[in-house]
């Protein structure tokens, strides 16, 4: 069958099955280039997707999935999902649902020509190993995704959309002197000619190369900026504080406190899916709610969690349109393009520029938000960068660094993980560090 064919036989069956249904298609397009020594060592291109089922039985819901669009397949989909429902014990409904009509976020963003493409992988790693200091390019490579959902629903939900990004990266070390350093990145865009390998090797390549001849840090409390690439690293986990469905399961510190002042006058944070060429856009979320900005923290005070309808009738708060699945998976809630506000009265003084943390994954409790991160940085003194510092580790508590915030930058950047993270350079009064 056709995909439309498929929903429509789906909706028609579950119909007469007596079942409420909501059927999502996802269909991503791969493509990665690798250069390695001016020669294309690997060109991989992959296609995978498939059609998810939510059904709601007896006034539970269940999952399945199918990859075939054969009427067998969807005969069993349906069958499995019903099974699942009546076997759950897990109470659910399908909301009501409206056309969200056809998107296209991508336009001609990806139709370049394959040579081009290629150059483009080339010309990274040959302007990387431009400078006298690069011993090594470990990664030259150019990216894109291109990804098509489709949903439908017998609650009235009915629409879809095409998205996707082009993206440059590159991993390599640099030496001057005794000191050694790996640098690694990759720069999104929404289009393929949005990407400059110049001017990305140039960034990449000044950004690793002012890490070089680093000095241990001494153990103290000290002013912190930190880079957009290390808070967004940090807004990523402070995500999890915000989903509603952590907080309908305990898992929330932010649970029972909107209205009140959890960070400082200074922070205000925003998800937007509606960001025009936002790496992380969307017109509806995966339960067919369109799309809308919601302020989550506003200049400090708790607004919102991220809902989608189950955790908002739980909670009896607002559906925010923050629903998440993929075609596999059941239901959750996740941010598309979270940021916090610039605000531009940011000045550099005494302190630690801190340009990335490394291991959020275990460093970073989303729960109790304590955090303990090694991280890379750069001195601070009388406005200016003085040398770069290493070794050490910055430990605090996530509600506790927002309600520390002093100064936000002007300019935002972002950092693509799943959702999309925005942020400033954000200045914090005082943080832990401990080094030597």
């Amino acid at each position: 069958m056709t995909l439309e064919e498929a929903k429509a036989y789906l909706l028609r069956r579950a119909r007469e099955m007596g079942l409420s249904a909501e059927v999502l298609f996802q269909e991503e397009r791969e493509l990665s280039l690798r250069a390695q020594q001016g020669v294309l060592e690997e060109i991989k291109e992959a296609r995978q997707g498939g059609l998810g089922l939510r059904v709601v039985a007896e006034g539970r819901v269940g999952y399945a999935y199918t990859e075939e669009l054969s009427q067998e397949a969807l005969e069993w989909a349906l069958a499995e999902a019903r099974e699942n429902a009546l076997l759950s014990g897990k109470e659910g409904f399908l909301p009501e649902g409206k056309p969200l009509g056809h998107h296209d976020l991508l336009g001609e963003g990806l139709s370049a020509p394959l040579e081009a493409k290629k150059e483009a992988a080339l010309g990274l790693e040959r302007a990387l190993r431009s400078d006298p200091r690069t011993q090594s390019v470990m990664m030259a490579a150019y990216l894109e995704r291109e990804a098509r959902v489709a949903l439908a629903s017998t609650q009235g939900a009915e629409g879809g959309f095409r998205t996707g990004l082009a993206a440059l990266g590159g991993s390599f070390v640099l030496k001057e002197g005794e000191s050694l350093k790996q640098g690694w990145d990759f720069r999104p865009a929404k289009e393929f000619h949005a990407l400059d390998p110049g001017r990305t090797a140039l960034e990449l390549r000044e950004k690793t190369a002012r890490l070089l001849g680093a000095r241990p840090l001494r153990t103290g409390r000290y002013r912190a900026y930190l880079e957009p690439r290390a808070m967004a690293g940090l807004l990523r986990v402070f995500a999890e504080a915000l989903s509603g469905k952590n907080a309908l399961e305990g898992k929330s510190r932010l649970l029972g406190r909107l209205g009140e002042q959890v960070a400082s006058a200074w922070v205000t944070l925003v998800d937007d899916p509606t960001l025009e060429k936002g790496l992380a856009s969307r017109p509806f979320d995966a339960e067919g709610t369109p799309a809308r900005p919601v302020t989550l923290i506003e200049r400090g005070v708790f607004r919102s969690f991220l809902h989608n309808s189950e955790t908002a009738r739980a909670l009896g708060q607002a559906n925010t349109g923050h629903a998440f699945r993929r075609y596999r998976s059941t239901l959750d809630v996740a941010p598309s393009n979270l940021y916090l506000l610039p605000v531009g009265n940011l000045k550099l003084e005494r302190g630690v520029l801190i340009a990335e943390f490394m291991g959020l994954h275990a460093g970073a409790n989303p729960v109790s938000l304590d955090f303990s991160l090694q991280a890379l940085g750069l001195w601070v003194e009388e406005g200016e960068v003085r040398h770069a510092v290493e070794n050490f580790a910055v430990s605090g508590n996530l509600l506790e660094l927002f309600q520390a915030i002093e100064a936000l930058g002007e300019d935002l950047d972002w950092e693509l993980m799943g959702s999309a993270y925005g942020s400033p350079t954000v200045a914090v009064a005082e943080l832990s560090f401990a080094g030597a």
